[in-house]
């Protein structure tokens, strides 16, 4: 049965609001006019304003710094965390408590961990921030290995014991294996939520230490500029392509199975 036409037309126009500004961001990035509103002509010269901002590449440094750290904090102890709730517990109450950062609003987690550093007397900077993304960068990093825990070969692991293996040995030889996709996968998730993230970083960053996000959030207070498209299309662009590596991570995960 050939289905109405009229049905696409929904679909497409969500397709339309959703992506249109984006479309609109990356065609002005490229405006050769100061005004951001009007195109002038086709022009890189904000990208080379943007290579010659000495604010914004020191918040793309700070970004860097916490996005790999985070990255590898959080995919290390988010693996251990999704085998751990895998292998070892069948607590319900575990498991939600084990994603409630990836579901928080990142308002109250934000508080939450701004309260905490004042409590323990915690000086704000870089490290703060790390810290900080690497509580929710974990939640995600254990969904997603979770997800490939489901398809392992849990016979593997049993057959490895059974012939004397230590629990050690079984992780590192026989589990961990298995999870390369999904840890690769749940990395790259980290490092891109660490990288666009603003409301946790504004709220545990040193004001002499903000990060991109922070910058950027500065620097639009006073106006849009062509320089702000220039650099919202390089991490757009940025974020894509990692995105899209994880999702084919994700699917490479699938067809180990």
């Amino acid at each position: 049965m050939r289905r109405p036409r009229l049905l696409y037309v929904p679909f497409w126009m969500t397709y339309v609001f959703l992506y249109a500004p984006i479309a609109v961001l990356v065609v002005m990035s490229f405006n050769s006019g100061d005004s951001p509103y009007s195109f002038d002509g086709f022009s890189l010269k904000w990208y080379g304003e943007l290579a010659g901002n000495a604010e914004i590449g020191k918040g793309l440094v700070n970004t860097l710094l916490v996005a790999a750290g985070s990255t590898v904090l959080a995919t290390a102890l988010g693996t251990l965390l999704a085998v751990g709730l895998a292998r070892y517990s069948r607590s319900k109450v575990l498991d939600a408590i084990g994603v409630l950062p990836a579901v928080l609003p990142d308002l109250v987690l934000a508080i939450g961990l701004l309260v905490f550093y004042g409590t323990v007397k915690m000086t704000l900077g870089l490290h703060s921030v790390l810290l900080a993304h690497t509580v929710f960068g974990m939640a995600f990093v254990a969904a997603v290995v979770r997800t490939r825990l489901t398809h392992a070969d849990f016979s593997l692991e049993e057959a490895s014991r059974d012939l004397g293996a230590t629990p050690a040995t079984t992780f590192f030889r026989i589990t961990l294996p298995q999870l390369v996709p999904g840890i690769a996968a749940g990395a790259l998730l980290a490092f891109t939520l660490s990288v666009d993230e603003f409301v946790i970083a504004f709220f545990t960053a040193a004001p002499t230490e903000p990060t991109l996000p922070i910058v950027i959030y500065s620097m639009v207070r006073f106006g849009v500029t062509p320089e702000i498209n220039a650099l919202a299309t390089l991490l757009l662009a940025v974020s894509f392509t990692v995105v899209i590596v994880a999702q084919r991570m994700t699917r490479l995960t699938e067809s180990f199975t």
